[in-house]
C-alpha cells in the first residue's frame, strides 16, 4: 500500500558536509537545521550557492525546502545543500532536468582535502630550499 507522501527528498554531498533536504510545494520558505535560510548562510556567496537551483528553474516561491546538513564548513554544506535541493527539484519535476544539467547543478564536485604527507609542510608544500 502506497503512502501519498507531499515531500520529495534530495541528498545532496561536497567536501565533507552532506544535507538531507525535503521539498514540498509551498510559498518558499527555507529552514536549514531549524534556521532561516538568512541566519544559517550569513555570506552573500553562500546564499546564492544554495539557492541556485530554485533561480536558474525559476521556483524560488513554488516550494517550501527544509535541510539538515552536517559536517564540513560554509562552503562545502552551501554545496551540499545545492545539490541536494537540484535533485530533489529533478524528481519533482523532470522538465528542470535539462536546465539543472545545463549550469552543472545535478554533478557532484568530487574534490575533496588531500591529505597531509610526511616531510612536507602541508600536502605539497615542502621546506624551504637551503643553498647552504
Amino acid at each position: 500500500m502506497a503512502v501519498n507522501n507531499p515531500y520529495v527528498w534530495g541528498t545532496g554531498r561536497r567536501k565533507s558536509a552532506t544535507a538531507r533536504v525535503r521539498i514540498k510545494a509551498g510559498s518558499g520558505k527555507i529552514v536549514i537545521n531549524g534556521l532561516e535560510f538568512e541566519q544559517f548562510f550569513v555570506t552573500d556567496d553562500s546564499r546564492r550557492q544554495a539557492a541556485m537551483p530554485l533561480t536558474v528553474t525559476e521556483s524560488r516561491n513554488n516550494y517550501d525546502i527544509w535541510a539538515n546538513v552536517d559536517g564540513g564548513g560554509i562552503t562545502g554544506q552551501a554545496g551540499a545543500v545545492s545539490l541536494g535541493i537540484a535533485r530533489a527539484l529533478c524528481i519533482d519535476n523532470v522538465n528542470f532536468d535539462r536546465t539543472l544539467r545545463d549550469h552543472s547543478l545535478l554533478t557532484r564536485d568530487s574534490r575533496e582535502v588531500e591529505r597531509k604527507k610526511y616531510g612536507r609542510h602541508k600536502a605539497r608544500r615542502s621546506t624551504q630550499f637551503s643553498k647552504r
